[in-house]
């Protein structure tokens, strides 16, 4: 108890020295805002979003879009990945288009999703779930694939079906890998949708009525500082589901399993 404490306090403090350097480091090199802004300003930022209420309004259209999008991207994650990983006939067909997609950047395509998905949450949506498929898809089939040789030769001579195989040993075997993985698309799906519908929302102004991407207009504050207080604000509740998920990855007895 008295270990983790120390850690922790460890960890604070060396959060805070990152923080110190940083703005010791700007105000050294007078760094314009609008390319790497203070800590202490995105602070003043984020309190002034706060005490108008426009963080608090605009903060569950947000959630909602990364959350949808994050729950669409990841189902279709592991769906696809599982059955990459236990058939090599689906991956020679598939893994081609897996790579091609993968190599397109996700922000570039926003104002080609506009245009097929509209003005509204759907557009966002898919741009999020674009974002979290990825990490969750390498993820499920490297750990599908991680189960021990002789394990599964074992329960293949104890005339195991596929069914059998995927659900008592693969599976368990790659949870660590799928909530790694999961905590990943989590954040990468908030900062698409916050920074790249800032993007979007300048080129095609009517592109938002509410989400934090509007923070820079609406506070009149550099964007920089205003993107990085949106996301400060908006990334504490997920930024928690994605600890927790990195708790349950890292579990006693999940590297071990059919024990």
């Amino acid at each position: 108890m008295i270990s983790s404490t120390r850690n922790f306090a460890l960890r604070l403090l060396l959060i805070f020295l990152v923080l110190a350097v940083w703005e010791a480091l700007v105000r050294l090199f007078s760094i314009p805002p609008f390319i790497l802004p203070q800590p202490s300003n995105i602070f003043i930022a984020l309190y002034r979003g706060i005490a108008s209420r426009l963080y608090i309004d605009h903060i569950g259209v947000t959630l909602l879009e990364t959350l949808i999008g994050f729950a669409v991207g990841t189902t279709l994650a592991f769906v696809l990945g599982t059955a990459v990983a236990l058939s090599r006939r689906t991956e020679y067909f598939l893994y081609p288009f897996i790579v091609m997609f993968q190599a397109m950047p996700k922000v570039a395509l926003a104002p080609l999703i506009l245009v097929w998905f509209g003005l509204g949450l759907a557009s966002k949506v898919v741009t999020a779930a674009l974002v979290a498929f990825f990490p969750l898809l390498v993820n499920t089939i490297v750990g599908l694939r991680s189960a021990d040789e002789d394990r599964v030769n074992l329960m293949r001579s104890l005339a195991a079906s596929r069914w059998q195989l995927f659900r008592m040993l693969q599976l368990p075997n790659a949870m660590p890998y799928i909530f790694a993985g999961l905590a990943v698309a989590l954040l990468q799906g908030l900062d698409v949708d916050v920074v790249g519908s800032d993007g979007v929302t300048r080129s095609v102004p009517l592109a938002a009525h509410w989400g934090l991407a509007l923070a820079p207009r609406l506070l009149g504050e550099p964007t920089a500082q205003a993107l990085a207080a949106s996301a400060a604000w908006s990334v504490v509740p997920l930024l928690a589901l994605a600890v927790a998920l990195g708790l349950v990855a890292r579990r006693p007895g999940r590297s071990e399993p059919g024990r």
